[in-house]
């Protein structure tokens, strides 16, 4: 009896042990995904902190909507005009435009995804042993909070972009010139990393989030590919919206370029980027919806998608979810919370260790840029497969019969392939696109 009682109290202390680490193991990834998206968006305020010191003002250390409130009342009045008054009006009707697009278009897209999202519901619902409506009610809810996120970023990366142009402009007439090239690309890499950060670190705290909150309605250890399959919706919902807001911007800026150039070169006789023409304004608004904010939302989109699609795949092994439990699942999650740390240490690279000072520069400090963040964030991954992802685990193949086993430096080794193909793609792009290299040269001779 003493004996199978010890035996028994064994066994109890080593299954609490095990229970501790397992709960250990899955908070430590919860921080690990958690810290860095939060730190990703906290980072992109103090850089659009940052680029909002640059007045649109010279010699003047006023509040800008402030100073701009009594220009105005002295032009109105006869005063002395500000000589960087048109820059300032055209800013402002540029980033007004942009308000007012993106206002319409996103009440359309909040329609769509009321309209689709309800569709959803039934068509996701249906499932071969019935009707499950659990599974198309928090589908359609992923792709609408997946949709409404990816609207947010969009809305981020435009206005960020029209509030930087003018300011990329002021730093740009500064003196010397060394200067000059410094803090207008200074303010320029700025503002696109405020939409980067900003969006990455959104959309992986609200897909962790979304995923937690699902948890309480599935097994993790039995219903792991239904969890994954409704979260997948989140994906589709970011891809929407990046669809409409680069197609519709799109077509916009298309159609008022061709009106700025009949209306204003062909009959007035205006330079093409005048603005006495209504219509460049009119295209530099599409502009920043189409390659802006459906930038931001394309981003976001694919982010989403890639990130849930490898859910999907992970939650199909069994001797993952056994093995790694929640914390190997997340594996792709965390890469990308890594990556927003290895880019938010080597965005100084440009803009404070290396920084432009040419115009000869500027292709150098980008290309390092995309090299340095390849080159270091190789090592992360490693580090990150071999303490969140078992021994060993395996996937089923496509035909559903044989497997593929897989160990953190196969699941290593995958995620590298493709991380350097990107790389090498974005060089081999630019040889045959850029005025530097020979390819494009020999087009213009």
């Amino acid at each position: 009896k003493i004996s199978l009682l010890s035996v028994a109290r064994v066994a109890a202390c080593l299954s609490s042990r095990h229970m501790a680490e397992d709960i250990l193991a899955d908070l430590m990834g919860s921080f690990l995904i958690v810290a860095p998206a939060v730190f990703g968006m906290i980072f992109a305020y103090w850089l659009f902190k940052k680029v909002a010191k640059i007045s649109l003002f010279r010699q003047t250390r006023e509040d800008d909507e402030a100073l701009l409130r009594r220009m105005e009342r002295a032009d109105e009045s006869g005063g002395e005009a500000d000589s960087y008054q048109k820059l300032r009006q055209i800013y402002r009707d540029i980033q007004n435009g942009a308000k007012a697009f993106l206002a319409a278009e996103y009440r359309m897209c909040l329609m769509f995804l009321t309209v689709f999202g309800f569709g959803m519901i039934f068509f996701v619902a249906r499932v071969e042993y019935g009707w499950d409506f659990k599974i198309g009610v928090l589908t359609a809810f992923s792709f609408v909070v997946g949709g409404i996120t990816s609207m947010v970023a969009g809305y981020i990366g435009m206005m960020i972009a029209v509030f930087t142009n003018a300011r990329c402009t002021m730093s740009a007439t500064l003196t010397p010139e060394a200067l000059a090239w410094k803090e207008s690309f200074n303010s320029a890499f700025r503002g696109g990393a405020v939409m980067g950060f900003a969006l990455s670190g959104l959309g992986l705290l609200v897909m962790y989030f979304l995923m937690c909150v699902y948890l309480s309605a599935f097994d993790v250890g039995s219903e792991a590919v239904k969890l994954f399959e409704c979260i997948a919706g989140f994906g589709l919902g970011g891809s929407a919206i990046a669809m409409f807001g680069r197609v519709g911007g799109g077509i916009y800026t298309k159609a008022a370029d061709v009106g700025a150039d009949l209306a204003g070169k062909v009959v007035a006789g205006i330079p093409e980027d005048d603005p006495r023409n209504p219509a460049t304004i009119a295209d530099n608004v599409g502009d920043n919806v189409g390659d802006v904010a459906g930038m931001g939302s394309d981003l976001f989109g694919s982010f989403a998608e890639a990130t849930c699609a490898a859910l999907v795949v992970a939650s199909n092994s069994p001797t993952l979810i056994a093995s790694g439990g929640w914390s190997g699942l997340m594996f792709p999650v965390t890469i990308s919370a890594g990556g927003i740390l290895v880019c938010l240490l080597c965005s100084f690279m440009a803009t404070n260790i290396m920084p432009v000072k040419h115009e000869a520069d500027i292709e150098t400090v980008l290309k390092v840029q995309l090299g340095l963040t390849t080159l270091v964030l190789t090592p992360v991954v490693y580090g990150l497969a071999a303490v969140f992802l078992p021994s060993s685990f395996d996937l089923a193949r496509v035909n559903g019969v044989d497997v593929i086993s897989f160990t953190p430096v196969k699941a290593w080794a995958c995620v590298i392939s493709g991380l350097w193909s990107g790389c090498l793609i974005g060089f081999i792009t630019e040889y045959y696109t850029s005025h530097s290299y020979k390819p494009v040269r020999e087009v213009a001779q």
